[in-house]
């Protein structure tokens, strides 16, 4: 099962159950209405194009549901913004305990990043490298190790599905940890 935490409008849920039909997918966001055109999407009869394999939970993810406590082979947060930002660079612990509860024992959990400087976010590192280490540094406690980290290619941040990829493409880094 994939997990897509802040999930927003859904689109990256909706992509990923169409290049994966046998897996679940399923995105949360603590924003129901930001969710409700894709979850009405995916709920289609499937002649119609609807995915069965996508579903949208309302949670937040300091918070998520305990249902899906260590269901994840992988997790993403993808293009993450205020209170899920600071949970994955290392800035706020609940929102990094929350989404550690999601992944399996040996599930991964892959960060899709994009800040910069003169967004003005007040602490918030916008260099690769800082965004690494924070990442390390919120995870770690968890049971994750970073795995590897690199610029994602313009293909691979659009197939994420997301509306804020055309926004943050040319500065993205990709960050994948895994449990140990």
């Amino acid at each position: 099962m994939t997990i897509d935490a802040g999930t927003g409008d859904g689109r990256a849920v909706l992509a990923a159950a169409a290049r994966e039909p046998g897996a679940l997918v399923l995105g949360f966001d603590a924003n129901a209405a930001s969710m409700a055109e894709a979850s009405r999407r995916a709920a289609r009869p499937a002649r119609k194009g609807g995915l069965p394999n996508a579903g949208f939970v309302v949670a937040a993810a300091e918070a998520p549901p305990a249902e899906l406590a260590g269901v994840a082979g992988l997790a993403t947060v993808q293009f993450p913004w205020g209170s899920l930002l600071r949970g994955v660079v290392g800035r706020d612990g609940a929102v990094a305990a929350g989404l550690a509860t999601l992944v399996a024992p040996d599930g991964a959990l892959e960060l899709l990043v994009a800040p910069i400087e003169r967004d003005g976010l007040d602490g918030i590192p916008s260099s690769s490298a800082d965004l690494i280490a924070g990442a390390a540094r919120a995870f770690g406690p968890h049971g994750f190790v970073v795995e590897g980290a690199e610029q994602p290619t313009l293909a691979e941040i659009r197939a994420t599905g997301s509306t804020w990829a055309r926004r943050l493409e040319r500065r993205a880094t990709l960050i994948r940890l895994v449990r140990r």
